[in-house]
Formats: C-alpha cells, structure tokens, sequence
C-alpha cells in the first residue's frame, strides 16, 4: 500500500470508527487509538511505513496546534480569577503521582529507590492531546473544563522541572555521594529550558500580532497563521526547547496582547480535526500491544498508584475551589489519566542515562501507555459528564 492510499485508510477508518463508537458515547480519541492498533504493526500492519516514519513530525506540529489552542482560556479577564487554583492543582497532581509510585515501588515491591524515583518523576507528567480532543469532541463548558484546560497546560512544565531534579536525585542515591550543587544546576537548566520556550513563544506572537493588521483575508490569516506555528515547532525542537510550552505561550500572548486575538484560533480551527485523527490513529499504530504481556507486577502498581496520586492530588490542590463548585474538586483528577509523549520522552531519556535498569523502566511506560491512552480519554469523558458540563447531557439532566 503507498502512503497516498495508507493516508486514506488512516482518515476514512477513523472517521467510521468515531461514529461508531460515539453511538455509544465512547471519546473519538479512543476510537481512533484503537484503530491504530488494529491497522498498525501490532495488528494488520497496512499502514505504509513512510507514514509511520513521519509520525513524529506528525506529533510535533498536532501538539503545537493543540497547546496553541488551549493558550486562548489563559486570557488574563477569565483565567485571572482561577490562575491560582490551576497552579496549585496542577502543582499538586504531579507531586501526589511522583510520591505515592515512588513509594510503592520502593516499600511494596522493594524496586530500588533510585529506579522508583525515576518511575515516580515519568508518573508526573500527563498528556494534553487527549484531554483537550475530548473538550474539544464533546464542546464542554464550564469550571471544570477551564480549570481542566489550564492544569493540563501546565502539567507540562512541572514534569520537565521534576524529572530533571529526580534525574540528578536518581544518580546521587544509586552512587551513594551527595551532590546537592549538581541537583541545584539540574534544576536550573530545567527552568531555564522552560522559560527560554515561553520567551521563544512570545516572540513569535508578537510577530504574528504585529503583521496579522496587514492580512485582512481570512484564508491569508489562516497561512499566515499556521506558518508561524510551524515556526515556533521548528524553532522549539531545533533549541531542545518544549514545544508544548513554546506553543502555549505562543497562543497565551496573543490572546492577551490583540484585542481580536481570537480569530488567530479560529480560522485555525478548521484544520484541527483531521489532523487529530491522523495523529491519534498513528499514535495507536505506534503502540505495540505485545508489551502488555511486559506490565507485570511494577506495571499494575504504577498504574494504580500513578491513578491514586493524580486522584488524590488534584482533591487536595482543589480543596478550596471557591466559586468554582464541588464539581472541580470531585472530577478534576479523572481528566488527567492520559500519559503518552511526554513520559515516552522521559523514559527513553531514563534509559539512556541508566542503562542497567533503563530499559525495564522504558519497556514499562510503553505498556502503561497503552492502557492510560485507552481509559484517559474515557475517565476525562465521565468527568465531564459527571459534572453536567457537555451540554447534550447538562440539557437531559
């Protein structure tokens, strides 16, 4: 099969697939994973090579559009009044994933402490695309679904600034020497990587506010516009910087620096959907389902403690939600199940620097993956719909 007919197989499955499944309210996230899985390697294996070699340029331009995306609800006049709550939540979802895997692992399984700290920081981060395709799908509104958007934004810049101090921890426990000034400049280079892709971000939205008065032509806007998000992906991944944050950043200043800043996202909208179900259908051809069999015992402990500290950590970062209801507190941690590039990035990182353990804890995320990217995007969806935000279902109640 060449690429042309692949791509077709890619776009025409997964769309029947998501009407199918979305009879029964089943997220078109999981529909088309689970189309990959059953076209890619691990089942028919139809899907061209070409194709699944380009996956992670495919990656990188679906996770700028969609940080992209979520940067128009950081607008200072809506986001002023939970900004506190999204960090303290999300501040607090991390940690609650990285101590209770890290001791799990370590006091119920015995897994050495340097290993269970590197399981406890991968555990931390959390995957957007999921979360924000379901929103997305399903046109949620409401406190939950902001405060939602904004935890998951940042998810991204705790994980980076965490496994980088848990890296430098890891090392330190497994040489039995203490070196707290190399985890001190671990620690900075992680937040200098996070401010250098916001900067880098706001660069360019400048650049695109600042030209954008001379493209009046909505279809211009939208090349315009979509060329300076590609630029910032390039310009990201080129640095070693976040494309996630670079991208958020991009989208968060520009929303909050032009007075017509949301019509950059709109006339981008169009594009988003497609592009979705050829990275979500790729992203389940990638997962090789012959890894289930490696989860074993470390594996089912780390989901169902990674679960627990999201769960409970969330609770507690929402303990006083304010004006926000009970809704956030009680539902917010069930949207933060997916794990996908960011602990796959952090894994394979792990298991360079740690080569005697690295691949057990590599091949481990792996299968994990593949269970949180099947029920993430089901558990964002019965949050949503538990707290009557997805208006079908806000209407019947």
């Amino acid at each position: 099969m060449n690429a042309e007919l692949g791509l077709s197989l890619i776009i025409l499955v997964g769309f029947l697939a998501a009407k199918l499944f979305g009879a029964a309210k089943i997220p078109a996230v999981t529909s088309y994973i689970l189309v990959g899985i059953v076209i890619g390697p691990s089942g028919l294996g139809v899907v061209p090579e070409g194709i699944l070699a380009a996956s992670g340029f495919i990656s990188d331009v679906v996770l700028g559009l969609i940080a992209f995306g979520i940067g128009r609800n950081f607008h200072t006049k809506t986001f002023g009044g939970i900004g506190r709550i999204i960090v303290r939540i999300s501040a607090m979802e991390a940690l609650g994933a990285l101590l209770l895997v890290t001791a799990a692992l370590s006091l119920l399984l015995g897994v050495p402490l340097h290993v269970a700290v590197l399981f406890g920081a991968i555990a931390s981060a959390t995957a957007p695309a999921a979360t924000a395709m379901v929103i997305g799908e399903t046109k949620a509104k409401g406190p939950l679904t902001d405060t939602l958007l904004g935890v998951v934004a940042l998810d991204d810049a705790w994980a980076l600034m965490i496994f980088a101090v848990s890296m430098v921890a890891a090392k330190t426990i497994a040489s039995g020497e203490a070196d707290h000034l190399h985890i001190l400049a671990e620690a900075g280079l992680a937040v200098g990587e996070i401010v250098l892709s916001l900067v880098l971000g706001a660069v360019f939205a400048w650049v695109l506010h600042h030209y954008s008065s001379r493209v009046a032509d909505p279809s211009d806007l939208e090349i315009f516009t979509l060329g300076i998000i590609l630029l910032v992906v390039g310009a990201a991944s080129s640095l070693g910087l976040s494309v996630l944050l670079a991208c958020l950043a991009l989208g968060v200043v520009l929303v909050n620096i032009s007075s017509e800043g949301r019509r950059f996202f709109e006339v981008i909208e169009p594009l988003d959907t497609p592009l979705y179900l050829i990275f979500f259908v790729l992203a389940g051809a990638l997962l090789e389902i012959g890894h289930l069999q490696e989860i074993g015992t470390v594996g089912l402990v780390y989901i169902v403690f990674r679960v627990a500290g999201k769960l409970l950590g969330a609770y507690i970062g929402a303990w006083n939600p304010g004006g926000m209801g009970a809704a956030v507190r009680k539902y917010i941690g069930l949207g933060l199940i997916p794990q996908a590039g960011v602990a796959l990035g952090l894994a394979l990182m792990a298991r360079e620097e740690f080569p005697a353990v690295g691949e057990t804890i590599f091949s481990t995320i792996v299968a994990t993956t593949v269970v949180f990217e099947l029920a993430g995007p089901l558990a964002t969806r019965t949050a949503l719909s538990s707290a009557h935000e997805i208006p079908e279902e806000g209407e019947d109640n």
